[in-house]
């Protein structure tokens, strides 16, 4: 059965399937999409392991605390946020601490925590990228490094290049760890999502973080579906990172990847607005506008929901608009219910004016 939605009803993203990675904010930003109109499918891809209580974070504060600190690099707002109420909990005076040295902030989320400790942030790279952070301070703009004293809070990566670059360069280095990033307890939601980019049963996958794209692709490799996953994403699938930070894993498995021109969540729903409708065609057959998405035709300004078969069949006649394309290269019954006779259940729910019946050859789309 199809179902048709009114002009009145259809939203940008309608007839669009957009998978979630992001462990934080998920919600938040699914009903981004929802209100565009698109169907969400969750699939977090990572999760933070917070060492508030852990041994190892308790060190590096103290480590910290011995002597003065020179320059801090704070990289995210929720790391910063958390390690400075951690050592408020344990009674240490990291934030008076802090006070003397020269604190810059990798982006405005992390700036926001920097201030709000009542701390001054004193540099910001327009990237917001660890990459530009370590230029500025190779550049010696911060003066020489030698013999500094530098902390840098880490956010889940152990950002070796920083390190060693900073340490290279004669600075004593202290890292934080104040939370670590590993792949969720249930890994099922991950594995169908890796499966539906596969199957192109998909149209866009967002990611707000590079560990999430990392965890993906991880979970892809355990599947043995990586070169498959990367083909996917390659010939359908619209891959969308909040930015070029979020999207270097991806970038390194040679899968493409859209970004928006500042990195917020809004931004990137607005990006996946702009993009998906864009990739496919408007094409003009008779009186009709007709473009297929996802999960459905828009015909003029309704759109009419299909099961995959239809879709499949609507797709393939589409690909050659005008063209007759024979019963025989039509793709064949997909499981599932009402995808049995996938030719009559698009016939009957597009009718004649938009796919004329050939006898004897085979389908064509009425242009």
């Amino acid at each position: 059965m199809s179902h048709v939605a009114t002009e009145a009803d259809v939203l940008p993203l309608a007839g669009y399937t957009v998978g979630v990675t992001a462990a934080r904010r998920k919600e938040e930003f699914g009903a981004l999409l929802e209100r565009r109109g698109a169907r969400v499918v969750y699939a977090p891809a990572i999760r933070i392991v917070p060492l508030a209580d852990d041994t190892e974070l308790v060190a590096a504060t103290r480590a910290i605390l011995e002597r003065p600190v020179d320059l801090v690099i704070a990289t995210t707002g929720v790391g910063f946020r958390g390690w400075l109420e951690a050592a408020d909990a344990w009674d240490l005076p990291l934030v008076d601490h802090l006070r003397s040295a020269r604190v810059l902030a990798r982006g405005p989320k992390v700036r926001g925590a920097i201030r709000s400790s009542g701390l001054v942030d004193d540099w910001s790279p327009e990237s917001e990228s660890s990459a530009e952070v370590l230029a500025h301070l190779l550049s010696g703009a911060e003066g020489s490094l030698q013999g500094r004293r530098i902390a840098v809070q880490l956010h889940g990566d152990p950002l070796p290049e920083v390190v060693a670059g900073l340490r290279h360069a004669g600075a004593e280095v202290l890292t934080v760890p104040v939370y670590r990033w590993v792949l969720p307890e249930d890994v099922g939601p991950v594995r169908g999502l890796v499966e539906a980019v596969v199957a192109g049963g998909i149209d866009a996958v967002t990611f707000t973080s590079a560990p999430a794209a990392a965890g993906l692709l991880a979970v892809a490799d355990e599947m043995a579906l990586r070169p498959a996953l990367v083909v996917g994403f390659s010939t359908g699938v619209l891959a969308v990172a909040v930015g070029a930070v979020t999207a270097s894993p991806l970038d390194a498995a040679g899968i493409p990847s859209r970004q928006p021109a500042r990195a917020r969540l809004g931004d990137l729903a607005r990006e996946v607005v702009a993009r998906l409708p864009e990739r496919d065609p408007v094409l003009t057959v008779g009186p009709h506008t007709l473009q297929v998405r996802g999960y459905g035709a828009m015909v003029g300004g309704e759109l009419v929901e299909l099961p995959p078969g239809s879709m499949a069949v609507l797709r393939e006649l589409a690909a050659r608009p005008g063209a007759v394309v024979p019963h025989a290269e039509l793709p064949g019954p997909l499981p599932g219910p009402g995808n049995g006779d996938a030719v009559d259940v698009l016939l009957a729910a597009l009718g004649g004016s938009l796919i004329q019946t050939v006898p004897g050859r085979g389908y064509r789309l009425a242009i």
